[in-house]
């Protein structure tokens, strides 16, 4: 028994690792504005908040093989749509996410807490 609960907590924290490196706040200069920064934060238990996007409501995410999925809402115009996004992971670093949408390429920088 001792045994199958070793090789589990082994395969969770494998599957974990690229999530891991993932959590964080994520942001990019505000075009037109690049004295100020926009983005968003992944939190450990899945769930998402905007950083300065107040029309664009980041709530979940997800990473499955090389695919960030990011959940929000976008509000304006007294009606909120639904998204979901799935991003292609370009590069990530200690410091630099680097994600791929269609043919947009977005790189953000790890802001520091």
């Amino acid at each position: 028994m001792k045994k199958i609960f070793s090789l589990f907590a082994f395969l969770l924290l494998i599957s974990s690792c690229g999530q891991d490196k993932l959590v964080g706040t994520w942001v990019q200069p505000i075009p037109g504005m690049e004295d100020q920064v926009q983005g968003f934060k992944l939190n450990a238990d899945g769930s998402a908040e905007s950083v300065n996007m107040h029309t664009l409501l980041y709530n979940a995410w997800s990473h499955k093989n090389n695919t960030l999925t990011l959940k929000s809402e976008s509000i304006g115009n007294k009606q909120t749509i639904n998204i979901t996004e799935q991003f292609e992971i370009q590069n990530l670093t200690e410091d630099t996410l680097t994600l791929r949408l269609h043919d947009s390429v977005f790189t953000y920088t790890r802001q520091k807490p």
